[in-house]
């Protein structure tokens, strides 16, 4: 008497630093992406804490590493035989996050530097590198490093506030910009060209925190001007800055 079975045999993935060397190979942008936001987070660390660069080369070679970033992610994002000279592909192109920090790099490359600068830059790599570090250490195995995935589960459970503070930075950067190209710290076509960058980031598809911190900070000084106990020229102040603010805005577009 003949049994026939059909045992399916589970093919357990391979791990460790055999597994790491074929996800490497199968996902080489990836890969590069999360290396190069390594070292923006190590060039912003060596910025405030000048150990192996000086300060000055490691804030430019942070915002060198961040125009890389974004060049590898817009090549991700828009492949090659979809770039065209047309209207279309130009309203396209700058809807890409990516686009807008790329030129981001530019605009500050010869201003003075300041950690406002970099602040978006590095929590952006911060928030990116910790997501894509979970995939490198699952591929090792799953045990591995439970110290990493603590920390980068800690970033991640915060990842929205993270994004709110990135766009707080670039708002915030706006009058700072003001100010640097007035004292000769930039140049001063640098305003003009940060306020482009602001109506890109308030206009974006994939991220409404830009947009949305700017409603909360509206919101904010209305209130606070609408307090009995606020100074009258405050007051004026704050609701000016609301007006200006609102005229600036570029218009809303369907999400």
């Amino acid at each position: 008497m003949s049994t026939s079975s059909n045992p399916q045999e589970e093919v357990e993935q391979p791990k460790g630093f055999v597994a790491l060397k074929e996800h490497v190979k199968e996902h080489k942008i990836d890969v590069a992406l999360w290396a190069l936001r390594v070292l923006t987070l190590l060039c912003v660390f060596n910025y405030v804490l000048p150990i192996f660069l000086s300060a000055n080369n490691a804030f430019y070679k942070a915002l060198i590493g961040n125009a890389a970033i974004s060049a590898l992610r817009l090549h991700q994002r828009i492949p090659p035989h979809e770039i065209s000279l047309s209207r279309l592909f130009v309203a396209r192109f700058f809807q890409e996050d990516s686009a807008h920090y790329f030129f981001y790099s530019f605009i500050f490359m010869s201003a003075t530097p300041n950690i406002l600068i970099l602040t978006p830059v590095f929590l952006f790599a911060l928030l990116h590198a910790s997501s894509y570090s979970l995939t490198i250490l699952d591929t090792l195995g799953q045990n591995s490093m439970w110290v990493a995935r603590l920390l980068i589960s800690l970033v991640e459970f915060q990842s929205r506030n993270i994004l709110r503070a990135a766009a707080l930075a670039e708002l915030a950067l706006f009058p700072l910009v003001v100010l640097y190209s007035l004292f000769g710290y930039c140049a001063l076509l640098t305003p003009f060209v940060y306020y482009y960058f602001i109506t890109w980031r308030y206009s974006s598809r994939r991220n409404p925190y830009t947009r949305n911190t700017c409603r909360e900070l509206r919101v904010l000084a209305e209130q606070t001007a609408a307090r009995p106990n606020v100074p009258e020229p405050l007051r004026k102040l704050l609701r000016g800055a609301v007006t200006l603010t609102c005229r600036m805005a570029p218009p809303a577009t369907p999400q």
